[in-house]
């Protein structure tokens, strides 16, 4: 039988070998499917991700199915744009880590699949994920910030009542939130070139608006 020791040690390689390959691989999806696959993600807290599988999304804006699915598309859009990003680790692991809040949040209210507020439950679910394998409180922070206001562009352009620039470029990069919500907007299945073009079209858009906090 495995004594925690020997437990804490198995997650922390796993952690280990994620956090390699987010940073090296041109897909990174592969790895972590393979781990799933292998059955090295069970338990905690590996279980606040795995249990995206079964979170489905409305399909008209995500045909590509569960949370998990969009995640890993999301992860691979990361690894294409991560030499980017001011800090490229801080920016993958908000990539993987962006939607975990969808766990908690995700509800069928009047026919439709929901999941308001999972970027703010997202903020402390990935404090909570991140502290079970690191002591950096500045890293855990900056995930935890991305995750937090990933949403914000779509808020901001179309002018929401959750929009809240102000205290967003207080605690994040305005440029960091842009790329993030990038690589989320392409990570979708059926995107078409004419559909990518207008995701980025919204970006730039988002940058437009925020110009005079920057």
């Amino acid at each position: 039988m495995n004594t925690r020791d020997e437990i804490n040690k198995d997650i922390q390689k796993v952690f280990k070998d994620i956090d390699e390959h987010i940073l090296r691989d041109e897909k990174p999806s592969d790895y972590i499917n393979k781990l799933y696959e292998e059955g090295k993600l069970k338990g905690y807290p590996f279980d606040m991700l795995t249990t995206l599988k079964k979170i489905d999304q409305s399909p008209k804006y995500h045909p590509e199915g569960s949370v998990w699915n969009h995640i890993m598309m999301v992860l691979d859009n990361g690894a294409k744009e991560r030499e980017k990003s001011e800090n490229k680790r801080i920016f993958m692991w908000a990539c993987l880590l962006h939607d975990i809040g969808k766990g908690t949040t995700t509800k069928i209210r009047k026919g439709r699949i929901t999941s308001y507020d999972h970027d703010k439950e997202g903020e402390g679910l990935s404090i909570k994920f991140l502290k079970c394998f690191t002591e950096d409180e500045e890293f855990i922070k900056e995930v935890s910030k991305l995750v937090r206001w990933h949403m914000q562009p779509l808020f901001v352009n179309k002018n929401l009542p959750f929009k809240d620039i102000e205290t967003m470029v207080k605690e994040v990069s305005i440029k960091e939130i842009a790329l993030i919500s990038l690589c989320d907007r392409l990570g979708r299945g059926d995107m078409s070139e004419g559909k990518r073009e207008e995701e980025i079209k919204a970006i730039d858009l988002f940058i437009e608006k925020c110009s005079n906090y920057m």
